[in-house]
């Protein structure tokens, strides 16, 4: 099994409440990783996480009507560091990118909500797809929701009516001919839609 050189955070945003910041920051006691909350000179906040190595990894903070906002950018190497990033990112549903490093290789997840949506292996040969998210639920209900073919039905069998009435009114041969035709054509239609 490939091992993992760094794990890269590549415009990842959150959104949390004070009560969720204040649930992550007691969680990750357990991995090992002390959180520390800096007041910048702005009055942002910047929350370092800092593993007993030394490694660190600052996470910038603004609060925008009791939501705090972080958009995260960094590359870790560290395990502990990497594990409490993954788990804040996931638990509270973040967006991004995620470049997982591997030596000859990267795989890029694309989340949306704390879920993947999609993973490509990065080589020098250049990508290819390895997993994309099917919205089959979504699909479906929109499918079912779909009435395009049923109002298409009706106009077809409108248009059948027409030329049915069209047709007992017409008196020569020729209008009989040319009504006919349109008939076939439109009950043509109408059954292939039908079926």
């Amino acid at each position: 099994m490939a091992q993992r050189l760094a794990t890269e955070y590549v415009k990842a945003n959150l959104q949390l409440t004070e009560l969720q910041m204040n649930q992550f920051l007691n969680s990750i006691e357990h991995l090992y990783v002390h959180p520390k909350v800096k007041v910048l000179g702005s009055g942002e906040q910047e929350i370092v996480l800092g593993d007993v190595s030394g490694e660190e990894v600052h996470l910038p903070i603004v609060c925008k009507d009791g939501v705090y906002l972080c958009e995260l950018s960094c590359r870790l190497v560290n395990p502990r560091l990497v594990d409490a990033v993954r788990k804040l990112f996931v638990t509270y549903k973040g967006d991004g990118i995620v470049n997982r490093i591997y030596q000859g290789f990267t795989m890029m997840y694309y989340y949306a909500h704390g879920s993947v949506q999609r993973i490509e292996e990065i080589t020098s040969e250049g990508s290819r797809l390895v997993f994309e998210h099917k919205q089959t639920v979504t699909d479906l209900e929109q499918l079912f929701q779909n009435t395009g073919v049923e109002e298409e039905i009706s106009v077809t069998y409108k248009d059948i009516d027409f030329w049915l009435d069209q047709r007992n009114k017409a008196v020569s041969h020729n209008d009989i001919t040319f009504i006919d035709e349109k008939l076939r054509l439109v009950t043509a239609k109408w059954f292939t839609m039908e079926a």
